[in-house]
């Protein structure tokens, strides 16, 4: 069995390119917020799967949406996403779906502060959706096949977040 990645995805994949062009049509609160439901409501109950009485995660998403909403300021998200990014190691033993779905979650908390996370999320979130719907033995192209889809899902997901109507260069996708 070959190693499985800890991403799935790639920034030349057509569903990515959508993905990153309806990102940068949104302001980075809006972005921000979106990406910690995804993380909420799609990756935190495959993390719970293996751990199911973590709140650092649950923590961290909460502290994403009210930075994102002008509630609590920067310097106290990034403690928070500090505090979760330390189950990382933890998460990992929890297999490879449990993992993705923890640093899925970390990544997009920390989207206020690093803007580039907003696609980093996704691709965690992809490896946490077709780790926990295929297990850890089928083909490549099975993985790829589930992370397009779970790349689709979020971009439907983000097409019903308001676009801004002027949107300013926010984010350096560095890839």
């Amino acid at each position: 069995m070959a190693k499985l990645r800890k991403m799935l995805g790639h920034p030349d994949d057509p569903a990515v390119r959508e993905l990153m062009a309806a990102i940068e049509a949104r302001d980075k609160q809006a972005v921000a917020r979106w990406a910690a439901e995804m993380a909420e409501t799609r990756y935190l109950p495959v993390y719970r799967k293996a751990f199911p009485d973590g709140t650092a995660l649950t923590e961290a998403l909460r502290a994403a949406k009210q930075c994102a909403g002008g509630e609590i300021p920067l310097a106290a998200l990034k403690a928070s996403v500090k505090a979760a990014r330390a189950l990382l190691k933890e998460a990992a033993s929890g297999g490879p779906a449990a993992e993705a779905a923890a640093r899925a979650a970390v990544t997009a908390a920390g989207v206020m502060a690093s803007p580039g996370n907003s696609l980093g999320c996704c691709f965690y979130g992809a490896a946490a959706a077709a780790y926990d719907a295929l297990g850890t033995s089928a083909a490549p192209a099975a993985y790829d096949q589930a992370a397009e889809k779970e790349l689709r899902a979020l971009l439907a997901a983000l097409r019903e977040t308001p676009a801004a109507e002027h949107p300013a260069p926010w984010v350096n996708w560095n890839c």
